[in-house]
């Protein structure tokens, strides 16, 4: 009777898998004819999404293909970090992030990307980790609700990456629970990422024959006949990239304000406002693409141009004081918003360029001051000089001695007319006290 019975089930089961076989237990192979290489490297933000977005774009359905990122990155923005994260998720071809090159960094958002890639492999001397969120003052995530969701929300993603692509999600959530970071060994033998490569022909050597789960199912790499291509960022995204790391931000916002005030202090000449003009908008940029706080960019750009105006009035400390305060509170501030909670911003680098700043430019504009208060240069009064074309509403301007100097004139002698012969009188805040020639002599 059992010898009638196992035939019969064996029967019956080779016809059950031949009707309806198990999608997506067997492995294909994919022949890859191109490896794309693509950097990324700098802050995750809204450029770094944009620029992954058109590698994926220009792949296209990436028929035998793979893509490597080479990563080099201290942290960035959760949603454009979620969204590279969706990227790799939904692509239909193996995706490679490979931590690179020695000394480079996945921190904080990185460590997520890292996760997410369908390979993560790391070289020598470099580190992942340290994805512990902050809150919006700065400080640690606390027991509040809002920062247990934030927390809550980053380790599901984290973990359910890790265990999704098969790593070991109890250390991979220690790097945001606890902030650990680890070196490229540490995190091999701890299973977070699936090698370590050195260099370039190391990683692809390793990537061959190795399965992967992708969209479609899982695939196994082979790299028997295949061309490299490297993917550029070009020039636009570099420049972008650069402007739009938190650090250019600051520097770019104190240094605009800071000409845009010397110039109106010191006029007669355009490089400074310019130049101040040029940064400022750069820092519009920088602080329109980052997660910024506006009470804290407020309290930077209000408290120095408190100490500024301190300065040029000739006071000491009266307003100087508040507006370091306010310069110093700003700056700890400026990019604690929600979004930018794995935004890595060392506050010692602002605490230190706000200080190095303020006594760099007090002294320049003390003496831009004491240069206001002074008596015309020798020789100067009784020169002649022709009123120049007006140029915008820069006022009445002659040139002497081989410079641009703004003029003014006593209203009973009547407005001044571009080509009226002029005497130098005196000055006044480094202008020019002027009378015209020729209605004197009439």
């Amino acid at each position: 009777m059992k010898s009638g019975i196992f035939p019969g089930a064996a029967l019956f089961l080779s016809c059950a898998l031949a009707l309806c076989p198990l999608s997506g237990t067997a492995a294909w192979a994919l022949n890859v004819e191109t490896v794309y290489v693509a950097p990324m490297s700098g802050v995750v933000g809204v450029t770094m999404e944009e620029y992954v977005e058109n590698v994926f774009g220009g792949i296209g359905g990436g028929e035998n293909a793979i893509l490597v990122f080479k990563m080099d990155t201290p942290g960035g923005l959760v949603d454009s970090m979620s969204r590279i994260m969706s990227l790799i998720a939904e692509s239909e071809f193996p995706v490679a992030v490979w931590v690179a090159p020695s000394g480079a960094r996945a921190a904080s958002a990185g460590a997520f990307i890292v996760q997410a890639a369908h390979v993560a492999a790391m070289a020598p001397e470099t580190n992942i980790g340290a994805a512990h969120p902050v809150a919006g003052n700065g400080e640690d995530i606390d027991d509040s609700e809002m920062d247990r969701k934030i927390m809550n929300d980053l380790l599901a993603k984290m973990r359910s990456f890790a265990q999704e692509r098969e790593r070991n999600a109890e250390v991979a959530e220690r790097m945001v629970r606890d902030s650990v970071s680890l070196t490229a060994r540490e995190a091999f033998e701890q299973y977070v990422i699936d090698f370590i490569a050195g260099d370039e022909k190391e990683l692809l050597e390793k990537l061959n024959g190795r399965e992967v789960k992708i969209k479609g199912g899982k695939t196994v790499i082979s790299l028997d006949n295949y061309e490299i291509r490297t993917v550029d960022m070009g020039f636009r995204f570099r420049v972008l990239e650069v402007f739009s790391r938190p650090d250019i931000a600051y520097l770019a916002l104190m240094a605009g304000i800071i000409l845009i005030v010397l110039e109106l202090r010191a006029p007669g000449g355009f490089v400074l406002g310019v130049t101040g003009g040029v940064l400022l908008l750069t820092a519009a940029y920088s602080l329109h693409v980052l997660p910024v706080n506006f009470a804290g960019a407020a309290l930077l750009a209000g408290g120095l141009i408190v100490v500024l105006a301190d300065i040029a009035v000739g006071g000491i400390g009266i307003l100087a004081v508040p507006g370091f305060i306010a310069m110093l509170l700003g700056s700890l501030l400026i990019y604690r918003t929600p979004g930018g909670e794995l935004l890595n911003v060392s506050a010692g680098f602002m605490l230190g360029v706000t200080l190095a700043s303020g006594i760099v430019f007090f002294l320049i504009l003390r003496a831009v001051c004491k240069t206001v208060r002074r008596k015309p240069p020798p020789g100067m009064t009784g020169e002649r000089a022709k009123i120049l074309e007006r140029e915008g509403s820069s006022g009445d301007m002659v040139m002497l001695h081989g410079e641009y100097w703004r003029v003014t004139c006593d209203k009973a002698y009547g407005a001044l007319a571009p080509g009226d012969e002029v005497e130098v009188i005196g000055m006044e805040s480094m202008i020019l006290v002027v009378k015209p020639v020729k209605k004197m002599e009439v």
